[in-house]
């Protein structure tokens, strides 16, 4: 709590889901919040937050504006919720009102913010990274409400340099009063295997037959109507990323945990009873667009454009360095590359990661 009395003001970059949620949990705090969106007008300074109990928290935000400069000064640390896609562009616009020590924590903390973020890095801002989102968040009013279901019992962080991640710790516990653990490198959120692999595999399987001309019926259940055939796709791309972890045996991957021990399913059968029957999750449809003739995959969703180019392509890439083999990861992205036509995705020796020892020097950076 010593610390936490040292942040007083904080700002939210984008006004969805998380980004409302995390806005209003911070105000109820008592911390001074300010909100960065493009649709600045539409938002009430009063934001609620309704749990699965309809119990409701409410927090008072002092500014909205469409103004990023406006919004992040004198911040001590910016919550950045934006899609992975559009990070790199933030992290453009950002970088002249970056100050020392500022702290920039993406949510969750995946899509290769380290390589978005590398020049505000270089000009003294901390990159704090959430390896998951505290729960499953769904607007039910723009600007206004929304509902979350499912808060995790713990929360893991991870920072760039390494070292700060037990120091703001203990803000995040304090917002959320539930514990926060400090992982040991933010290679343990990039690799984070939950949307780069959880919703890769599902999409593939759902729609591997898919081309121009092709519709479907109906729109499935992204987890209720979970299948055999996801589970078996999603466990082999999930060994695939251990044997990853297995090579980077210099560093410390523990918390990359298999989704075999994070779901407490080791086999196929038991993942598809496990995935189909999470109760927060089991009524969200696919990304799909309903047209005329029926059902097609939404290309444009987050789904797609941020959970490949920037999930499972950042695996790929990591698998290439390493000289580890993973076909089915490959697959998955080749499938990819020929359904949305492509073929651009996150390079990791464009930001001068070409060697194992590369990988260690980034990652096992600290605070001078």
């Amino acid at each position: 709590m010593q610390f936490c009395n040292k942040v007083s003001k904080a700002a939210v970059i984008g006004g969805g889901n998380i980004g409302t949620q995390f806005a209003c949990i911070c105000a109820s705090k008592g911390y001074e919040v300010s909100m960065f969106s493009s649709k600045a007008d539409k938002f009430s300074k009063e934001l609620e937050i309704v749990n699965e109990f309809d119990e409701v928290t409410h927090g008072n935000i002092s500014l909205v504006t469409d103004d990023l400069k406006e919004a992040i000064s004198g911040c001590q640390i910016v919550l950045v919720t934006y899609p992975a896609f559009k990070l790199p562009e933030l992290a453009e616009d950002m970088l002249p009102f970056i100050e020392k020590g500022m702290c920039i924590c993406v949510i969750p903390g995946t899509g290769g913010a380290e390589f978005a973020f590398r020049k505000c890095i270089q000009a003294g801002a901390i990159l704090l990274g959430l390896q998951r989102v505290p729960s499953v968040a769904r607007l039910e009013q723009y600007g206004k409400r929304v509902r979350c279901e499912g808060l995790r019992s713990e929360l893991f962080l991870a920072s760039i340099p390494a070292d700060q991640a037990e120091k703001w710790s203990p803000f995040f516990e304090y917002v959320w009063d539930i514990p926060c653990i400090p992982l040991p490198n933010y290679l343990n959120v990039t690799l984070t295997p939950s949307n780069p692999i959880l919703h890769t595999t599902r999409l593939k399987t759902l729609f591997e037959d898919y081309k121009e001309g092709v519709f479907y019926e109906r729109n499935p259940l992204f987890y209720g109507d979970w299948s055999d055939r996801s589970s078996e796709l999603l466990l082999a791309c999930d060994q695939e990323l251990q044997e990853i972890c297995h090579k980077l045996d210099k560093m410390d991957l523990s918390y990359v945990r298999s989704l075999k021990i994070h779901y407490e399913s080791e086999t196929v059968q038991a993942m598809t009873q496990k995935i189909s029957t999470i109760k927060s999750l089991h009524n969200l449809t696919s990304p799909m667009i309903e047209t005329p003739n029926g059902w097609i995959p939404d290309l444009q969703s987050r789904y797609f454009t941020a959970d490949f180019p920037y999930g499972l392509a950042i695996i790929e890439e990591f698998a290439k360095i390493v000289g580890v083999d993973v076909p089915n990861v490959k697959d998955t992205m080749d499938w990819y590359r020929k359904v949305s036509g492509e073929m651009n995705s996150l390079k990791l020796a464009e930001f001068g990661i070409t060697s194992v020892e590369d990988i260690y020097a980034l990652y096992h950076s600290e605070t001078d």
